[in-house]
């Protein structure tokens, strides 16, 4: 450990005992007024919590000048740490108070008789050793309320967990077991929930105020109220990475909305959902109707587009063309004709062969149906 007041001349620390010890009171002033975290009356444990600390550390420092001593336990300095941390104060007004202090022991060394009995080297050792001293104090409590900061969101981060494991839970928990499971989350219970699917739910949920993010294998689930543009919320919260957003729903319904979402999150990866890094798993239902059982789509394909087949594949790929945009033109042809960029004569031309390679199946609704699907999950006719 380094111990910068050994530089210091012995009989500086008796010396300066007196007056550091008499200026307690006004170093204690000063941090009050100059930190308003600690602009409070000096009442109670926080008075002598403040008073003990500042009467220990002038005694510490002003024993260790001229020594080769190690610096004395700092657990009075961690457990400051810990105790500012449970009172609410931040990390920077624990630091301010440590620079504020620093800055009235060295003003109240200045104007006293020992400094002006000191050579100039001895000035700079004694400054240097005082700030030394302040900067091993400040450092342990640091450490003590790091702790207490890193005790305090592990909990909180367990807790957070529990509940969106609750959430998925089926069947779904009762209100009072969430009501109870969200206070102890430190989470308003949104009416409307709209669950989030990503990788690095935790890290997430940390850029959308008022949401949970829990790790739930395979992939990460974010919980955030219903809000008109949460879409865009989360999209600059992900940062270019994919998310996928499932249906807002009730508390009870959550586990349901966030199945439909993970069932899209691989068609999603593949790019099946389009290029947009955010998407809503409502936005594509289709898709995820024909997902959910691939044995059942391939049979569909197989069936309903083997007229197709069996052309000739110059033929096959202009009836396909033609079909397709004839189903999405509703069967009017001069849509049709205009999609196509072809004259209305030449589609009805083409339908003519359509006809005779379906039959009635362009006349019946469940026929068109599944042609519509066939198209929509089969790539080129084929799977």
């Amino acid at each position: 450990m380094d111990r910068p007041w050994a530089h210091v001349p012995g009989w500086v620390g008796p010396a300066l005992a007196p007056d550091l010890l008499a200026a307690a009171d006004s170093i204690i002033a000063a941090v009050r007024a100059q930190v308003p975290e600690y602009a409070r009356p000096l009442e109670g444990r926080f008075g002598e919590r403040i008073t003990r600390g500042v009467t220990v550390a002038l005694r510490q420092f002003v024993a260790l000048l001229g020594s080769e001593a190690d610096l004395p336990d700092t657990r009075v300095y961690h457990d400051l740490g810990l105790v500012e941390h449970r009172e609410g104060r931040t990390l920077a007004a624990l630091q301010a108070a440590y620079q504020v202090g620093s800055r009235s022991v060295w003003q109240a060394i200045t104007r006293g008789e020992t400094a002006r009995r000191l050579e100039p080297d001895d000035v700079f050792a004694l400054a240097e050793a005082l700030f030394g001293f302040i900067e091993q104090l400040s450092a342990a409590s640091v450490v003590g309320w790091a702790h207490a900061e890193a005790t305090v969101a592990g909990s909180l981060r367990a807790r957070r967990q529990e509940l969106v494991e609750l959430l998925l839970r089926t069947p779904p928990p009762t209100t009072a077991e969430l009501d109870r499971a969200a206070a102890a989350a430190g989470w308003t219970l949104p009416t409307s929930i709209v669950p989030v699917v990503v990788d690095d739910a935790v890290e997430i949920a940390g850029r959308l105020p008022g949401a949970v993010g829990a790790r739930i294998e395979p992939l990460g689930v974010v919980l955030h109220g219903d809000r008109d543009d949460l879409a865009d919320v989360v999209r600059r919260a992900v940062r270019g990475r994919r998310a996928v957003l499932g249906p807002a729903v009730a508390p009870g319904d959550v586990a349901r909305s966030v199945a439909r979402a993970r069932a899209a999150w691989p068609l999603h990866v593949a790019g099946t959902l389009g290029d947009r890094p955010v998407v809503r798993a409502d936005d594509h239902l289709v898709t995820l109707l024909l997902a959910a059982d691939a044995g059942l789509t391939t049979d569909l394909c197989d069936r309903a587009l083997a007229p197709l087949r069996a052309l000739p594949a110059g033929a096959g790929s202009r009836a396909e063309e033609t079909l397709r945009a004839w189903l999405d033109a509703h069967g009017d042809v001069t849509a049709t004709a205009a999609s196509l960029h072809v004259h209305p004569q030449t589609v009805r031309y083409r339908l003519a062969g359509l006809r005779d390679v379906f039959g009635d199946a362009l006349d019946d609704p469940i026929r068109r149906l599944e042609l519509t699907l066939a198209l929509r999950a089969c790539e080129g006719g084929g799977r």
